[in-house]
C-alpha cells in the first residue's frame, strides 16, 4: 500500500511543479496585453480609410488613395460620418 500512495504523491508534486513553472508571471501578462492593445489600435487605425498627401519631384501636390513608392508623404484619415449633416428641422 506504501508504494501506491508514494506514486500518487510524485503525481501530485510534479504536477504541482508542473504548474509553477507554466504559469506566467502578472508582469509579463500585463507587458503582453499592452502589446496586443497596441497591435489592435494600429490595426484599428490602418483599417480606416486614408488618403495621403506628398509633393512629387516637380513640387506638385499629389493627393492620392495609395502612398508614393518614395520619398515623404502626409497621412489624412477619411471620416465619412463627418460628411453631410441632416437635420430634421425647416428653416423658412
Amino acid at each position: 500500500m506504501r508504494p501506491f500512495w508514494a506514486i500518487v504523491a510524485g503525481l501530485l508534486l510534479g504536477a504541482g511543479v508542473a504548474w509553477w513553472l507554466a504559469r506566467e508571471a502578472p508582469d509579463k501578462r500585463q507587458a503582453r496585453e499592452r502589446r496586443a492593445e497596441r497591435a489592435a489600435a494600429a490595426n484599428a487605425r490602418d483599417a480606416r480609410p486614408s488618403l495621403y498627401r506628398w509633393r512629387d519631384d516637380a513640387g506638385v501636390l499629389q493627393i492620392s488613395d495609395k502612398p508614393p513608392a518614395h520619398g515623404r508623404y502626409e497621412r489624412i484619415d477619411r471620416d465619412p460620418d463627418r460628411g453631410i449633416t441632416v437635420k430634421g428641422g425647416r428653416s423658412d
